[in-house]
Order: structure tokens, then C-alpha cells, then sequence
């Protein structure tokens, strides 16, 4: 729980940061369930993060840092802590002298991949309909399509939250594998990445991205929040396919449904609960696995109560 002699001191010595009290995360998770947290920072610029981040490890504050929320959910009973949003902070992309593009970490992936087409450069238009900051999809390595952001990352720099250092990790340096960086080991936060595309033709660009979002609108059930894919892709397999091969497709506890577009994903019906989203991973973890002995991993992140 964080002191309140801390959150005033915050107040003081950060005015521009705005600070919500007992704000709803259901407001900030694309599932849209959750309850209120303590406090919710909201900086506006990369500076103000860094000072707050720089603040709170000076008084041993661990705070959660979130991005767009698009795979994350908080628990339906709030959290005593501090959480900071950081996809306000940064929102800016760049062409480099050289080519590359500079893009902050709070950039929506969509907006990435039209700023790619309208400057002719392809190697993005399978994140065009990806939900999500870039240094969210960064952290998961996201992809979808035959695409992953780590065929065209060529560096990120991320503030370490234990000493302050700001640094430039290669992406030979990064750990990138299925839904996988070294980013996930916790204690760095993603400011920014340089991305390397090829010079392209803006219609055909144009073209390839309208064909993969209508084909995420005709297959995913884009009508009703969800939390993105519910699973990981097992080695040789497809999630949905073993869901819906086990009977599972259209299945609910409470508000929270298997898709019955898409068994890859749980919806939010109208009222989910985060428990009701829980006790849904756990029935279809557990019968997949009874039937297929093939065990799922969630890929959506379920924030504890407490992060101390």
C-alpha cells in the first residue's frame, strides 16, 4: 500500500502530473473490468515519467506500469498501490537521418503502420489492426500474419528502474521469441524503439493492410472488449482449434464468454467480472489439457491485488 504522505509529496513535487485517487481500471484495460486502484499517474511527457520513476525508486516504491491495456486486466477488488500510465507520455514518431523510425513506447502499433504508409515504407502492415502501444508489442514481441515487431526492430531504449540508467539494447540483445523479450523479466521500462522498414509502394502498402483488417473484423470478434488472444500458441498447435475441438467455444462464467466467433478469445459479454474472466482461463486451461493433455498458457496478464 502506498503511504499517503507519499501521494501528497507526489502532488508536490510533480504538479503537471496529473494524479487520479481510487480511479476504475476498468476504464484502462480493453476487457473492461477491474477496480479501483489508489492512485493512477498520468505523466505528461518522457521527462515527467523518468523524474516519477527516478522519485518513487528513491523511496522504494514499486509502481505498475501500463501501457494501452489491450492483454491486461486488474482484479475486481482494486489495488492499495500506485500505478502510472505511460502511453500519454509518449506518443511521437520520427523518420532518423539514416532512415530509420524513432517511435516512443506509447504510440498506438496502428498509427505506427499509417505513418509507415503514408511515407512508402512497408514491413508494418501486419500491425496495422494489432490493439496496442509499440512498447507494449514490443515487450510481447507482437505479431500477427506471418509478421513480428522483432523482423523489424533494430534497438530499444529503456530506463533501468534499479539504478535510472538510460540505454540502447540491440535486438540481437533482446531475447525476441514467440511473445517473448527480455523486457518480461520486469525492472526496465521501454521508451522507445528504432525500427528498419523497406521503401514500398504506398498503394500496394495501402491494399495489404485493408486485406488483413478485414480479415481480423471477419474472423475476430472485434464487437465486444476483449483482453486480445486469451492463449498462447502451443508448439505444433493452434489454440482456438484445440478449444473448440474440446466443446468449449461459446462456454461462460458470468459475463465472460469463449467467443463463439473466435474460440481464441474471451469476451466481455456486458458485465464480466475479472473473476468471471479467471474461473473461464482455468475451465478451458484445465479441460483442453483433459482432453488433448496439451497445456494452455494464458497470454492475457492478471494483475495482482497487490504488488508489493
Amino acid at each position: 500500500m502506498i503511504p499517503y504522505k507519499i501521494i501528497e509529496e507526489i502532488k508536490q513535487t510533480f504538479p503537471s502530473i496529473p494524479l487520479l485517487e481510487n480511479e476504475p481500471m476498468k476504464n484502462h484495460c480493453s476487457f473492461r473490468s477491474g477496480g479501483p486502484v489508489r492512485v493512477l499517474a498520468v505523466p505528461p511527457d518522457e521527462a515527467s515519467l523518468v523524474s516519477l520513476c527516478a522519485f518513487l525508486r528513491e523511496h522504494e516504491i514499486t509502481p505498475y506500469l501500463l501501457g494501452n491495456g489491450t492483454n491486461v486486466v486488474f482484479p475486481d477488488e482494486g489495488a492499495e498501490d500506485l500505478f502510472v500510465l505511460s502511453t500519454g507520455a509518449m506518443q511521437s514518431v520520427s523518420i532518423l537521418p539514416d532512415g530509420d523510425l524513432c517511435v516512443s513506447a506509447g504510440l498506438p502499433l496502428s498509427r505506427l503502420a499509417a505513418f509507415a504508409q503514408e511515407h512508402s515504407l512497408t514491413g508494418l502492415e501486419f500491425a496495422s489492426g494489432i490493439p496496442g502501444s509499440v512498447g507494449g508489442g514490443v515487450l510481447m514481441n507482437a505479431g500477427a500474419y506471418g509478421g513480428e515487431l522483432k523482423d523489424v526492430i533494430v534497438s530499444v531504449r529503456c530506463l533501468d528502474l534499479a539504478d535510472g540508467s538510460i540505454r540502447e539494447v540491440p535486438a540481437s540483445e533482446c531475447a525476441f521469441g514467440y511473445r517473448q523479450s527480455c523486457f518480461q523479466n520486469g525492472g526496465k521500462l521501454i521508451l522507445s524503439a528504432k525500427f528498419r522498414l523497406a521503401p514500398g509502394d504506398r498503394e500496394a502498402i495501402s491494399a495489404r493492410m485493408k486485406e488483413l483488417n478485414q480479415r481480423r473484423r471477419d474472423k475476430q470478434p472485434l464487437d465486444l472488449p476483449s483482453a486480445g488472444s486469451a492463449f498462447r500458441r502451443p508448439e505444433g498447435y493452434f489454440a482456438a482449434a484445440l478449444i473448440e475441438e474440446c466443446g468449449l467455444k461459446g462456454v461462460s462464467v458470468g459475463g465472460a464468454q469463449v467467443s463463439e466467433k473466435h474460440a481464441g478469445f474471451i469476451v466481455n459479454t456486458g458485465n464480466a467480472t475479472t473473476e468471471d474472466l479467471r474461473t473461464l482461463l482455468s475451465l478451458v486451461r484445465d479441460e483442453v489439457y483433459r482432453q488433448k493433455h496439451i497445456l494452455l498458457t494464458p497470454e492475457i496478464i492478471l494483475v495482482s491485488p497487490s504488488l508489493q
